[in-house]
C-alpha cells in the first residue's frame, strides 16, 4: 500500500471525529443496542403469536440459515463467523430489495465436550453450556448480526427437546408402505393384520397371536426399532462410539483407547428404507454436484443378485449362505467364500475338529475351528472398520472347518472367516472370485486357494486379476452357458436361472446402513419410551417431556481399555427412583423401566429448520401456515425447504442425510408441506492459519511465536518449523474476534473476511493485512463526514456525468455480486468506486448528497454499523436496514463510447474511441483513414477488411 493509504494517526493529535477503532467499538454497540430494542431483524409470520399479516403481505419471503455452532468454552475464533457474516451480508441486502428476510441462529447443545467437562468437575452440564451459549451470543451479537433474536433456540431446552421426542415417536409409531412408497401410521399396519388384509408371518389370524408375538411382528416394521447391532464399543470410555469419533487407527479420538467391535442391543433408524428417494430427490436440490455425489456415494446404491449357497450345520442340518454379489456374471469363478467375524451364522456352522489334516494358516494354529474362530474375532474385533478395508496385501483369516456348495456347478468350496468382509454391508458374506477381485486375489494367494477366470482378460494382460470389462469364459453347465456373453448379458442370463432355480433373485443392495442412535451417554435427549414385560411402549404426547434427572456422577461406567466382553452402563442406569416409573398408560398403574440409552446429539440438529419458525408454538411442531409461508414449495415441481443453507462440507453426508430423512417421514405423516428441508446448500470454505512445531514436533501457540529479521521463526527462542492447517484449538492457531473487535471494529472484521477470496475457497488469514480493510472504511468515512467537525461534507448538486456513470456500474455489479454471494469482487468494486469518489471530494470539497447517500446503502449489508451511523449523519432518523437497494440507470449503464482494435495483418497499428452503436460501414472507413494504418500498408491496397463492430477491425493487405 503505498505511503498516502497509509492509517492517519490516531493518538490525542487525531482530527475529534476520524473513524478509529474506539469509535467503531463505540457506534457499533450503540446501533446493536438500538437494533435490539427496536426489534429491527424480527421477521414476521404470517400465523401465531409472532404474525404481521400487513407486513407479510405483498413481500416475497426469504428463509436463510447457518449450519449452528456447537457452544465451546473457548468460544469463537475467526475462523468460525465466516458463514454467519455471509449469510448475513445477503439476508441484509435481500431484505433491502424488499424480501421478509428469515435469519437466525440456535446452538447444537448436548453432546460429549459439556459432558466430559461434567465428569472432570461434577458441575452440571447444563449451567457449561447456558455459560458457553452466552458467551457465544455476546461475540454473535458483537458482530452485528441481523438475527431475529427471539427465535435463538438451544437443543438443550426442554421446551425444544420435547419436540425432538415427538418426532421420535413419529418415527417409532411409524412403517414404510413400499406399495405406497412412504411412511404410514403403525395404526395403519395393525388394521391391515387385524381385518386379513396382511397374512402374519405364520398365517395365524391377528387375534389368536399372544400380545409378545403382536408386538414383535410390529416392531419388526417400525421405522425405529430396536436391534442387536455391531457398533463400536469402547470399554475404557464406557461407552459406544459412532464412525466419527474413532481414529484410523481404530482408537478413540478422546483417551486414544482400544475400540472392539461388538453386537450390542441398540436403538436403530431405519433410514435405509428411504435409500432410493434419498438419492432420487437429490435431482430437485439446488446443490452442488460434488455434494450430490458425496451422498449418493454415502447411500452405494447398487444392482445386483442375492445368492444362495447351500451349507450344512454343525448339528447336521441343512442351511444355506446368502450373498450379495454385483457380479453374478463370476459365479463359476467362486473358489472358496468368506463370512465377516460377526456373521450370525458362524457359530451355528463351526464343527468340533478339524477336517482332516490342514496347513496352519487355515487353522491358525489353533486345536479346533471354535477355538481359532474365538482368537480371530478377538484380533478383528480391535480394528476399525477404516482399517478392515484397507487394501493390504497380508490377508487374515480362518477356516471355519465347512465347505459351501456353489450353486452353479456343484463344487464343495471352503468357507473361511476374515475381517475384510464388513456385517455392514451386504449380507455380511462373500463369494469370493479371485480372478476378477484384487482382494480375493491376494487371498487366495496366501491360503494356496484356486484361482478360475470367468472373464477374458485382454492378450496382453500378464497376470493378477482382471477387474475390467470382457466376455465370459469358463462358465456353464449342463443347463447353462455364459461363454462369450457380455458382462451386461451373462448378468442377466444367470439371474433369471437362478431365479428359476430358486437358489436367487434379482436385488438391489445399499451401503448405507440402518442409522445407529442410541449414546450411552448423560447429557443427551432421553427416549420417550418405557419398557414393560412384552417390550418397548411408547409415552402418550402428554408425558412430554420426558427430562434428564439429576445424577451425582455423569460418566459412564468405564472397564479395562482391553475388556472387549464388559457390557456398556450409562450414567441414566444408576439414577434408579427415575429409571423405574409407575404409570397408567390406558390399562391401569403399572410399573415400567425407562430407557437408559440417550439419542446421539444429530438428534437436535435433524429439524432445528422448523422451530425457528414457530419457536413458541406450544400445541405443534410448527404452524402449517407457518411453515407453507416459509418453506413450502413454490411450484408443483418444487420441493420447498430453506432457500439457503451455508456450512461446512464437512457437514455432507451425516447431518445433512440424517435431516433429510427425518424430514422426509414428517412429509409423509402430512406434518409438513416441504419434501426436503433444505431446498439450497452453499459450502463455505474454511480460513486457515498457520500453525507451529518445535523439534519435537509438539504444536505451540501461535500467537506466542516471533518471526526474526532472517526469516526464522522461535517460540521461547526456540526454532519451530510453521505450517498450514484449518484454524482451531487442536493446532494451537486460533485468533479470537475479540482482539479484531479491540483493535479494528467488528465492522472491519467483517469486510476483511468477505475480501479474502471467494466464499467457497478457503483462505489464509493474515492479522497485518486486516488493516488493509479498516484504511478502506476510513476513506469511505472522510468522503462523508469531516474528521474535525463530524459533520457530513455532501452537497446538493448534480452529479457529473463520469462519476454518475461510475456509481451506475457499481451499484450494477454490486447488486449482481450479492446475489450470486460473490462478496469478495462486490468489495473490489466499492473501492474501486470510493476511490473515484476520494478524487471527487479532493475536487470538489464534498460528494453529491445523491451518489453519497447511494454509497453508504451499498456498504450497508458488508458493513452495518458504520453505514448505520453515515446514513443518520446525513439526516435520516430510522435505520437503513429496510432502505431500498439503490437501482442503477439501464441508460447510464450504456458506454457511449468503446475502445476499437484495429489490425493489419492480425498486428494491432492503432487504438481509436468510436461510438459504442458505430455501424460496420462506419468503423471500416475510420480504420482505413487512420494514418497508423496507412504507414502499416505502405502503399499496398487492401484485399479484405473484417469489421465486428465496436471493438474490432482487421485489414488484410493484397
Amino acid at each position: 500500500m503505498s505511503d498516502s493509504e497509509q492509517a492517519p494517526e490516531t493518538g490525542a493529535d487525531a482530527p475529534k471525529f476520524r473513524y478509529t477503532a474506539a469509535l467503531a467499538n463505540e457506534l457499533e454497540r450503540r446501533w446493536q443496542d438500538r437494533w435490539e430494542a427496536e426489534g429491527t431483524f424480527e421477521a414476521p409470520n404470517p400465523a401465531g403469536p409472532m404474525a404481521e399479516p400487513e407486513k407479510v403481505a405483498g413481500r416475497e419471503k426469504l428463509f436463510v440459515m447457518d449450519m449452528f455452532p456447537y457452544p465451546s468454552g473457548s468460544g469463537l475464533h475467526v475462523g468460525h463467523p465466516l458463514g454467519y457474516i455471509a449469510t448475513d451480508v445477503y439476508g441484509r441486502y435481500k431484505r433491502m430489495t424488499g424480501y421478509n428476510v428469515l435469519h437466525c441462529l440456535g446452538y447444537d447443545a448436548f453432546g460429549l465436550p459439556a459432558e466430559q467437562y461434567a465428569v472432570q468437575t461434577g458441575q452440571h452440564p447444563r449451567v457449561t453450556t447456558e455459560a458457553n451459549i452466552a458467551n457465544m451470543r455476546r461475540q454473535l451479537r458483537a458482530l452485528g448480526l441481523g438475527h431475529d433474536a427471539r427465535r435463538s433456540i438451544s437443543t438443550t431446552d426442554t421446551d425444544y427437546y420435547r419436540w425432538t421426542q415427538w418426532i421420535f415417536l413419529q418415527i417409532f409409531n411409524s412403517w414404510y408402505d413400499t406399495e405406497a412408497d412412504k411412511a404410514r401410521p403403525i395404526a395403519d399396519l395393525i388394521a391391515q393384520y387385524a381385518d386379513g388384509s396382511r397374512p402374519t408371518p405364520d398365517g395365524r389370524a391377528w387375534d389368536e397371536l399372544a400380545e409378545r408375538e403382536r408386538r414383535d411382528i410390529i416392531d419388526s416394521h417400525r421405522l425405529a426399532y430396536l436391534s442387536h447391532a455391531p457398533v463400536n464399543w469402547c470399554p475404557g470410555l464406557g461407552t459406544v462410539l459412532a464412525n466419527e469419533e474413532i481414529t484410523a487407527d481404530g482408537r478413540s479420538e478422546r483417551g486414544n483407547f482400544p475400540v472392539f467391535k461388538r453386537n450390542l442391543r441398540q436403538w436403530m433408524m431405519r433410514i435405509t428404507a428411504y435409500a432410493d428417494r434419498l438419492i432420487a430427490d437429490l435431482d430437485g436440490l439446488d446443490w452442488s454436484d460434488a455434494i450430490k455425489l458425496m451422498q449418493r456415494n454415502w447411500i452405494g446404491r447398487s444392482q445386483g443378485a442375492r445368492v444362495d449357497f447351500a451349507v450344512t450345520t454343525a448339528a447336521g442340518a441343512a442351511d444355506k449362505i446368502t450373498v450379495f454379489t454385483t457380479r453374478p456374471d463370476t459365479l463359476f469363478g467362486a473358489t472358496y467364500m468368506v463370512l465377516a467375524p460377526e456373521h450370525p451364522m458362524v457359530d451355528d456352522l463351526l464343527p468340533a475338529q478339524w477336517p482332516g489334516d490342514l496347513p496352519e494358516s487355515w487353522t491358525g494354529g489353533h486345536p479346533t475351528p471354535a477355538a481359532a474362530v474365538a482368537a480371530y474375532r478377538t484380533a478383528a474385533m480391535s480394528k476399525s472398520d477404516v482399517e478392515r478395508q484397507v487394501d493390504s496385501k497380508e490377508k487374515t483369516g480362518v477356516f471355519t472347518g465347512v465347505h459351501a456348495t456353489n450353486p452353479v456347478n456343484g463344487e464343495q468350496i471352503p468357507v473361511f472367516v476374515a475381517d475384510y468382509v464388513l456385517m455392514g454391508y451386504g449380507t455380511g458374506a462373500i463369494m469370493a472370485v479371485p480372478a476378477e477381485d484384487e482382494r480375493d486375489w491376494a487371498f487366495a494367494e496366501a491360503f494356496g486357494l484356486p484361482i478360475r477366470r470367468t472373464v477374458q482378460p485382454p492378450a496382453d494382460w500378464t497376470d493378477g486379476p482382471w477387474t475390467g470389462e470382457g466376455v465370459s469364459i469358463n462358465s456353464e453347465n449342463d443347463e447353462i452357458s455364459l461363454n462369450g456373453l457380455t458382462m451386461a448379458a451373462a448378468k442377466e442370463r444367470i439371474t433369471e436361472w437362478l431365479v428359476a432355480k430358486g437358489l436367487g433373485e434379482a436385488t438391489v443392495q445399499y451401503k448405507l446402513r440402518d442409522w445407529l442412535f442410541s449414546r450411552q451417554r448423560y447429557w443427551g435427549e432421553p427416549f420417550p419410551v418405557v419398557y414393560d414385560e412384552h417390550g418397548v411402549v411408547a409415552l402418550p404426547e402428554e408425558l412430554l417431556p420426558v427430562e434428564l434427572p439429576e445424577v451425582e456422577d455423569y460418566s459412564p461406567r468405564t472397564f479395562d481399555p482391553n475388556d472387549a466382553d464388559s457390557d456398556p452402563e450409562s450414567p441414566l442406569a444408576r439414577a434408579t427412583e427415575w429409571t423405574t416409573v409407575t404409570l397408567d398408560l390406558g390399562d391401569g398403574p403399572k410399573e415400567y423401566r425407562r430407557e437408559t440409552n440417550t439419542m446421539p446429539q444429530w438428534a437436535g440438529s435433524c429439524w432445528y429448520e422448523l422451530r425457528y419458525l414457530d419457536p413458541t408454538n406450544s400445541e405443534r411442531l410448527v404452524d402449517p401456515e407457518n411453515e407453507r409461508y416459509w418453506m413450502g414449495p413454490r411450484s408443483e415441481s418444487d420441493c420447498g425447504g430453506v432457500d439457503l443453507y451455508v456450512g461446512g462440507v464437512e457437514h455432507a453426508v451425516l447431518h445433512l442425510l440424517y435431516a433429510r430423512f427425518w424430514h422426509k417421514v414428517l412429509y409423509d405423516l402430512g406434518h409438513v408441506s416441504s419434501s426436503e428441508p433444505f431446498r439450497r446448500l452453499f459450502n463455505q470454505g474454511y480460513i486457515q492459519a498457520y500453525a507451529y512445531r518445535d523439534a519435537r514436533g509438539v504444536l505451540v501457540p501461535a500467537d506466542e511465536v516471533v518471526e526474526g529479521a532472517d526469516g526464522v521463526w522461535t517460540y521461547n527462542g526456540e526454532e519451530v518449523t510453521r505450517e498450514y492447517g484449518k484454524m482451531g484449538k487442536s493446532l494451537r492457531n486460533s485468533v479470537t474476534p475479540d482482539d479484531m473487535f479491540d483493535a479494528y471494529g467488528a465492522d472491519t472484521l467483517r469486510l476483511y473476511e468477505m475480501a479474502m477470496g471467494p466464499l467457497d475457497v478457503s483462505r489464509p488469514w493474515d492479522t497485518r493485512a486486516v488493516v488493509g480493510s479498516f484504511r478502506l472504511l476510513q476513506r469511505i468515512w472522510r468522503n462523508v463526514v469531516d474528521e474535525n467537525t463530524g459533520k457530513p461534507t455532501v452537497q446538493d448538486r448534480p452529479v457529473d456525468d463520469e462519476t454518475a456513470r461510475v456509481l451506475a456500474r457499481t451499484i450494477d455489479g454490486v447488486g449482481r455480486d450479492m446475489d450470486n454471494l460473490r462478496f469478495n469482487t462486490a468489495i473490489a468494486k466499492l473501492t474501486e468506486c470510493n476511490n473515484h469518489l476520494t478524487r471527487v471530494v479532493s475536487a470538489e470539497g464534498g460528494l453529491p448528497r445523491e451518489v453519497a447517500e447511494a454509497l453508504v446503502l451499498m456498504i450497508a449489508p458488508l458493513t452495518p454499523h458504520i453505514a448505520e451511523e453515515l446514513w443518520a449523519k446525513l439526516g435520516h432518523t430510522g435505520s437503513l436496514a429496510y432502505e431500498p437497494f439503490p437501482t442503477a440507470d439501464p441508460a447510464l449503464l450504456v458506454e457511449d463510447t468503446v475502445t476499437c482494435v484495429v489490425q493489419v495483418k492480425g498486428k494491432v497499428r492503432d487504438r481509436l474511441e468510436v461510438p459504442a452503436d458505430i455501424t460496420e460501414e462506419a468503423l471500416v472507413e475510420l480504420a482505413l483513414a487512420s494514418e497508423a494504418v496507412q504507414r502499416a500498408l505502405d502503399g499496398a491496397g487492401v484485399r479484405t477488411v473484417v469489421a465486428r463492430p465496436p471493438k474490432l477491425v482487421n485489414v488484410v493487405p493484397a
